[in-house]
């Protein structure tokens, strides 16, 4: 007879094989533990309108429950589902006319690679590994799950340009960009060189990282990154960022020899993007919790099926892809771009702050505990093992990851925090990337599908930056923080070449001329100067004792009427 199971250093039980043998074979040869006795309608029921009763509610499935095989899959996929499109639209993006300008092979590379990366890694952040002989670990051992960060776009747009500009990146002679795979790889080795920033920070006290960087910080830097990514969003709803009008002519979108070409901005790009957005709306209104958190991918799905009958596909990048793929089939020549080293330290700041945000939100809706050491150490994993996962990243090719929010809502929604259906996720978007079929038809969506839903994907970025104000106590001395991030961060995000002629050196000295690059590459990112700009002044301006938020008392005046206190608002 097997011992009593043994408390591990994450306070979680450690069986022997033994044991685990048999509650293996038990999974997956009773009734009970492939299906159990869960509600599989409440997944699949939709909100019908003009019907009243009371909605069914699930039970709750916590960190180590024992979770039927069928619905850990069907919640698995449900995850997946929930993060393909901000997994596919990074790569898209910076392999687009956006960034390195690669053909339909090196992008339906890049989608697939990215697709493997992220179930690679968020088992990783999953797992949670203890550093042996150390306090520390590796990942929180949540339900988080980790993929590429949006906030990378808008840096390396920015570092794109400037490099077709100085001639690191070839240009044809009429001005063509051509492909620049040595720009690719500058970018991911310099984010595997920065993302020892996080991994450094990741060490540090929590109390110090909560003091250098607040909410009063994070927020309006991570409003400005979604506000700054909407704008390529618009411009692929209107048929598509490459071809959009630089002029007074509307050129033929998205090139004059594609299957049904059409200028930019022509009603059909509209209804289209529109119809995806409308889907969307529909899924969260009258859609089955099953539906609920995967309603962009729907969206997706929908205006990709009217698109593909209406002639808007063009095939011949399915047609000669390959069956499968994986990281390494194509490889780029990792280098340091100086200039990017700033904006990237920048950016780690950011992805390292949504990350503890992340993870707390997920401990939340895991209903486990949001302080303590065992929490703190479950933050320090995140932090660390997402450092640890960018450099992997990039050493397979895909641009620095991050933990996404988007699964926060799918564990409320199903009420499963098992880490059994994310391994179920991981499993999906591993096998979703290896069949490069469905990568190359993810690349082969009309832009304005895309944008149509990529604008409400970075729009709830930004949004996610508000809730992030919404914490914090506007007094007058966070207000006035807050107003001068934004009177720098917000101006250049909507007049981005406004430091663009400050410096114009064109000399001999490269060195110079690195670093000069490397300011202008900030100073054209609002989101990094409010970044900056917030750090300083929350260090050097003092707090105050009467910093507090005035409120109004119907003893001062006998036209003002008593207010009843506000009630608490749930999270």
């Amino acid at each position: 007879m097997d011992g009593p199971d043994q408390i591990g250093p994450d306070h979680r039980p450690q069986r022997s094989f033994k044991d685990n043998l048999h509650r293996a074979v038990k999974k997956f040869t009773t009734r009970d533990g492939l299906l159990g006795d869960y509600d599989y309608a409440y997944l699949f029921i939709p909100r019908l309108p003009f019907t009243k009763g009371a909605r069914k509610s699930a039970p709750f499935f916590g960190l180590e429950d024992s979770v039927p095989v069928a619905l850990a899959l069907i919640l698995g996929l449900q995850h997946a589902l929930a993060m393909l499109a901000g997994v596919i639209s990074p790569p898209i993006i910076l392999s687009g006319s956006a960034g390195a300008n690669f053909g339909d092979e090196i992008s339906q590379y890049l989608v697939s690679t990215s697709l493997v990366v992220c179930g690679i890694l968020s088992a990783v952040q999953m797992c949670r590994f203890h550093v042996k002989g150390t306090k520390y670990f590796i990942g929180t051992g949540l339900l988080s799950v980790v993929g590429t960060s949006f906030s990378t776009i808008t840096v390396a747009e920015g570092a794109f340009s400037q490099m077709y500009k100085s001639g690191y990146c070839p240009t044809a002679a009429d001005g063509t960009k051509l492909p620049c795979p040595d720009g690719y790889g500058a970018l991911l080795g310099t984010s595997c060189l920065c993302a020892l920033l996080e991994i450094g920070l990741s060490f540090m006290s929590s109390k110090v990282l909560a003091r250098v960087f607040p909410p009063l910080v994070t927020g309006p830097t991570v409003l400005l990154i979604g506000a700054s990514l909407i704008k390529s969003a618009m411009q692929d709803w209107g048929g598509g960022s490459s071809c959009y009008p630089s002029g007074s002519t509307r050129p033929m979108c998205p090139s004059a020899d594609a299957p049904h070409a059409l200028p930019w901005g022509s009603a059909e790009f509209i209804g289209l993007g529109f119809l995806v957005f409308v889907t969307i709306i529909l899924c969260e209104r009258f859609g089955p919790p099953i539906l609920k958190s995967c309603a962009v991918v729907v969206g997706l799905l929908v205006g990709s099926i009217v698109a593909a009958a209406c002639n808007y596909f063009e095939s011949s990048g399915i047609d000669i892809a390959p069956v499968a793929s994986f990281a390494w089939v194509h490889t780029f020549k990792l280098s340091i771009y100086p200039p990017l080293i700033l904006p990237l330290l920048a950016l780690y700041v950011v992805i390292m702050m949504e990350s503890i945000g992340d993870i707390t939100a997920t401990c939340d809706v895991s209903r486990l505990q949001v302080e303590g050491a065992t929490f703190d150490s479950r933050v320090q994993g995140g932090v660390l093992g997402n450092g640890l996962t960018c450099v992997i990243a990039g050493l397979m090719t895909i641009s620095p990851m991050s933990v996404f929010a988007q699964n926060n809502g799918v564990i409320a929604l199903t009420k499963c925090a098992n880490r059994t259906a994310g391994y179920c996720c991981c499993f999906f978007l591993i096998v979703m990337g290896i069949f490069s079929k469905f990568a190359a038809a993810l690349v082969s969506i009309p832009s304005a599908v895309l944008g149509g839903m990529t604008s409400f994907l970075f729009s709830s970025v930004a949004v996610s930056g508000i809730r992030i104000i919404a914490t914090i106590d506007f007094n007058r001395r966070n207000r006035f923080i807050i107003t001068a991030s934004f009177a720098l961060g917000m101006g250049i995000t909507l007049v981005p070449d406004w430091w663009s002629y400050v410096f114009t050196y064109s000399g001999d000295n490269h060195s110079l001329e690195g670093l000069l690059n490397a300011v202008d590459l900030v100073m054209e990112n609002g989101f990094a100067v409010t970044a900056i700009t917030g750090v300083v002044l929350n260090l050097i301006i003092p707090e105050e004792d009467d910093d507090i938020t005035p409120v109004f008392n119907a003893s001062e005046s006998d036209e003002l009427e008593p207010t009843p206190a506000a009630a608490p608002v749930k999270a």
